[in-house]
């Protein structure tokens, strides 16, 4: 069963990965790029390679598999690189890992001209990474999206039906400034 769910996850990956060569690749968009799109619109443009990725995910070898409406999930793979001196994944990893998949989450309830920052991070990692577990998936919930708050969930489980670590986040929301010369008078 679980080589069957890595292989899928594998799929996914490649598909995923086969969108985004065809696009701009990694960095950030412009003002202009994003202009009157929801944080929905904003992360499904970037999965169909339409719009720059974010650089840390080829960093850090993760990237984004799937998004919906308070939902967001990230693939990695936690190779050798992300080894702390003890021989397991660094912890830092994982916290990247579920702030991506959490923010993004929340991300996608954002209406256009609305944005976000994490305030507050909280990982609880249950079991040991090691580059023998091929790929982990981050997937981010949202709890609560409110005016000035928003709260999410996520869970790092492996293709073997494990769980690795969950995490929690409180995100603050806000308008964003708007960047065109008329505003700027």
């Amino acid at each position: 069963m679980k080589q069957d769910q890595l292989e899928s996850w594998l799929s996914d990956e490649a598909r995923v990965r086969a969108m985004l060569a065809q696009g701009p690749g990694a960095g950030v968009a412009t003002p202009s790029q994003l202009q009157g799109k929801t944080g929905l619109g904003m992360m499904q443009a970037m999965l169909a390679g339409e719009l720059p990725h974010a650089t840390i995910a080829k960093t850090l070898d993760f990237l984004l598999i799937e998004v919906g409406e308070g939902v967001a999930i990230f693939q990695g793979a936690p190779g050798s690189q992300l080894l702390n001196p003890m021989g397991t994944v660094h912890g830092g990893w994982f916290a990247t890992l579920l702030d991506s998949a959490m923010g993004c989450a929340v991300h996608t309830l954002m209406p256009a001209g609305r944005g976000y920052t994490t305030a507050e991070l909280s990982v609880n990692i249950v079991r040991a990474l090691t580059p023998d577990v091929k790929r982990v998936r981050a997937e981010g919930r949202v709890l609560h999206a409110g005016r000035q708050l928003a709260t999410a969930e996520a869970r790092l489980v492996g293709a073997d039906g494990k769980l690795y670590a969950h995490g929690t986040t409180t995100c603050l929301v806000f308008d964003l400034v708007s960047t065109s010369t008329s505003d700027r008078r």
